[in-house]
């Protein structure tokens, strides 16, 4: 079945800035067709200073839902009616249901994260691990770490950022288990030759700037296993400098489709095939639309 376009149809979407790289409109729209909804997943750019307006479009124009992701994921609470627990005690939304006109925050990135870890690794319980990043991806996943059992060095090239992230998730959690180290420093080398874990939640190394990487290949060594959250290329740079050192590693497609997965869930109260949402991103890249 094809999205009928009639005022019947359920519009989904992505807020982000940019938003060109996105591969969710192709899995989403697959998932939606697979089980014969009359959905629609579409791609808005919202730069930062129309964030407010757009999210109340979401309102105004009757949308179902929207995925939230970079630059937009802490900066978009004050706007919602409604926020879950665990993505109020994170300070980050990557999902919005618009339920009868309210509108509920959600965060499926830390499930998402956990569940492809562990259906490609182990459980990060009582791991060390190392996470790139201050933003809202990193929140996440540092939260999910943390209720997984594990503990987490937190890395971020501003330090201060770093530190507040490392004092919310240790006091949203009541364990002490969350260390704050300056990305430009020894600490987070240091950090790093211990780990079992590395996860990178920042946006170095993705599609369009596939030759960069967060970390240096000196840092990076044998029995480290580093889960890439960047899924456009799917291999990228850093998992490459990883392989040549040894490392076990994964890209970010598997965390794209669970949390994904899950967003579905919240908007339709059904379950996506997995499969499905996988083939659409792969096929997607393999015919080339880097930029969808």
């Amino acid at each position: 079945m094809n999205q009928v376009l009639t005022e019947t149809i359920r519009v989904t979407g992505l807020f982000g800035y940019p938003v060109i790289h996105s591969f969710s409109p192709a899995m989403q729209n697959a998932a939606f067709r697979a089980l014969g909804l009359n959905y629609i997943y579409v791609p808005f750019c919202v730069h930062a200073d129309n964030l407010g307006a757009a999210v109340e479009s979401v309102r105004a124009l009757g949308i179902c839902g929207v995925n939230i992701t970079i630059p937009h994921k802490e900066r978009v609470i004050p706007y919602l009616d409604w926020v879950s627990k665990d993505a109020a005690l994170i300070g980050s939304v990557n999902t919005i249901h618009n339920y009868n006109g309210t509108l509920k925050g959600y965060s499926t990135d830390g499930p998402g994260f956990i569940r492809s870890l562990k259906s490609i690794w182990r459980s990060p319980s009582g791991c060390r691990a190392v996470v790139l990043g201050a933003g809202g991806a990193a929140r996440a996943a540092v939260y999910a770490l943390v209720k997984e059992g594990a503990d987490v060095w937190v890395a971020n090239r501003t330090f201060l950022r770093a530190v507040e992230l490392a004092r919310s998730i240790n006091t949203a959690t009541g364990a002490d288990r969350v260390v704050p180290v300056d990305l430009l420093g020894d600490d987070a080398k240091n950090a790093l030759l211990r780990a079992d874990l590395l996860v990178n939640c920042t946006s170095v190394g993705m599609y369009p700037n596939v030759n960069a990487q967060p970390v240096p290949e000196e840092w990076l060594h044998p029995g480290l296993f580093v889960y890439d959250q960047v899924y456009n290329p799917l291999l990228t740079k850093l998992q490459k400098s990883a392989q040549q050192k040894g490392a076990e590693t994964s890209g970010g497609l598997g965390m794209l489709v669970h949390q994904g997965a899950a967003s579905f869930e919240i908007w339709t109260e059904q379950t996506p095939s997995l499969d499905i949402m996988y083939d659409a991103v792969l096929g997607a890249m393999g015919a080339g639309h880097s930029e969808l």
